[in-house]
């Protein structure tokens, strides 16, 4: 055989073993699902069914959401128990001010009075990307029925719903049900709908992610962080192991990284927006990242 034919061989052998080694590598990294922060709060109102809608269809894992609780003990999703004076105006079209929003507690009205208020109109100027839209808070029960819904009618893959409790102690009986009742009122809100397979609850609040551990059906719990404290002192503070450890993405690093899979749980940072800082999360082992710009997201951790 001429020398020529050698080399060629040679040469192929080795791009096959290349291919065949990157294959090997991209099967064994690990999958880094993608969480929608109040669905895509930078391209539409946050915590609002069209801004769900859209990122499902911009190809999240995750929806996260928040909720809060009504007189009539609806659960609502909003950020905080109240409308906040950057994106709300109130049931008349009027502006809220931001001395006054936290008389409009959620916790002392109806849903119905709850509904009138527009959270969209204004946009956010934390976020110029936002399309200003009419609309209003939607009932958990709500956003579960339309994404469903959505997700039948364009099979869509489905996903899954990342529920934070808004809730602290100062809060008790003033802006939110006691930890026991709050709890309760979500588990409920779940099993109705028979989404337990397909949701996370988070929060904060210690306390009523240790109510939702005593409830007979088990559902997979997050710790929120934003405290410098550390991992084993959050833990600790919990006083059980969570599925999911979810800091602030700033307080990542490997030590931290390693420390909460040597526990085999995951670890999922909030709340990543930035390009640069989307690339640096990528460097990192992570089980998930909550982004409000879902499209930033996508393009970077599945390109």
């Amino acid at each position: 055989m001429p020398l020529t034919f050698y080399i060629m061989k040679a040469s192929f052998l080795f791009l096959f073993f290349t291919i065949i080694v990157s294959l090997a590598a991209a099967q064994t990294g690990r999958y880094v699902e993608i969480e929608g922060h109040r669905g895509a709060r930078g391209l539409l109102p946050e915590n609002t069914v069209p801004s769900f809608i859209k990122a499902v269809e911009l190809g999240v894992d995750t929806i996260e959401l928040d909720v809060v609780v009504s007189k009539d003990n609806k659960i609502v999703v909003s950020h905080e128990p109240w409308f906040s004076h950057a994106i709300s105006l109130d049931a008349k079209g009027n502006a809220i001010t931001e001395a006054k929003e936290k008389e409009h507690n959620i916790y002392k009205m109806s849903y119905a009075e709850a509904k009138r208020y527009d959270v969209g109109s204004i946009g956010n100027t934390g976020f110029p990307e936002q399309m200003k839209l009419k609309v209003y808070k939607p009932l958990l029960s709500h956003v579960f029925e339309e994404v469903q819904k959505h997700i039948r009618t364009k099979s869509l893959k489905q996903v899954s719903y990342n529920i934070e409790i808004k809730s602290n102690p100062q809060g008790d009986g003033t802006f939110h049900p006691t930890p026991p009742e709050f709890a309760k009122l979500v588990f409920d809100e779940i099993l109705k709908y028979e989404l337990q397979n397909h949701v996370i609850v988070q929060s904060f609040d210690v306390r009523p992610l240790q109510e939702l551990r005593k409830m007979p059906r088990k559902l997979p719990l997050a710790l929120l962080v934003s405290n410098r404290d550390g991992f084993s002192k959050n833990i600790e503070r919990l006083g059980f192991q969570p599925n999911t450890y979810s800091p602030h993405f700033s307080l990542v690093d490997e030590g931290l990284v390693r420390s909460v899979h040597e526990k085999k749980m995951k670890i999922v940072p909030w709340t990543v927006n930035e390009v640069a800082d989307l690339e640096r999360m990528k460097t990192f082992d992570l089980d998930g990242i909550i982004t409000d710009y879902p499209d930033r997201a996508v393009k970077i951790f599945r390109r």
